[in-house]
């Protein structure tokens, strides 16, 4: 939870981590520092270590990854800005008071915040930045309740692997039941993979996005 919780100090940290520049994404600038920083804790997410990648083409690729993270993260927070969403004062204090808490200890809190470049009021507005991000993320995705033809025409396609996740039963239509809300949330979960891929995809589109080479 903390690796999780410092990764998002360090995504959201900002001019004062603009060095030499990775990419630049409309003109706003994505500092090697940060890049080098998040891509140590996005291996860390994935139970790996810098130290412990061998091949150069691979550590290349994860490397381009996580700074495609950081491209779409800057991106969101400018379409957050264009559709003037706001988020409260009342909203970014009840999101920063669960980060501190779960540290555990407001002193091992703030020393984070100030290894990640930051003040308290400088993470504030960094995290009512992320959350005008995630929100218009969330509106861009969103997709529609899928009919009850589609989960059956999903369930029917997809039987096989759906019955291997149900809940045993001798009753033929429990079984059913519970194949349908399995079909029901994988086909939802599908929709907003593509949706969530699409909003990316149309945001790279329209913007000036400059990888150092």
């Amino acid at each position: 939870m903390r690796s999780v919780l410092l990764c998002l100090l360090l995504v959201m940290a900002g001019p004062s981590w603009a060095d030499v520049p990775a990419a630049r994404v409309n003109g706003v600038e994505i500092g090697l520092t940060r890049l080098e920083r998040y891509f140590s804790e996005y291996l860390d997410a994935q139970g790996r270590a810098v130290t412990s990648i061998r091949n150069p083409g691979l550590y290349k690729r994860l490397r381009d990854q996580a700074l495609d993270e950081l491209i779409d993260k800057e991106l969101l927070w400018q379409e957050a800005r264009r559709q003037g969403i706001v988020i409260s004062d009342e909203q970014v204090s009840a999101h920063v008071g669960e980060v501190e808490a779960a540290f555990g200890s407001p002193a091992i809190f703030e020393r984070r915040l100030a290894q990640a470049g930051f003040d308290r009021a400088q993470y504030s507005e960094y995290t009512r930045r992320d959350m005008a991000a995630q929100q218009v993320y969330a509106q861009l995705s969103a997709v529609e309740a899928p009919s009850q033809a589609e989960v059956q025409a999903f369930y029917d396609a997809n039987q096989e692997r759906l019955q291997g996740a149900q809940n045993q039963s001798d009753n033929p239509s429990v079984l059913h039941e519970q194949g349908l809300a399995l079909a029901r949330a994988a086909l939802v979960d599908q929709r907003q993979a593509q949706a969530r891929q699409s909003v990316r995809q149309r945001l790279r589109a329209s913007a000036t996005v400059e990888i150092a080479d």
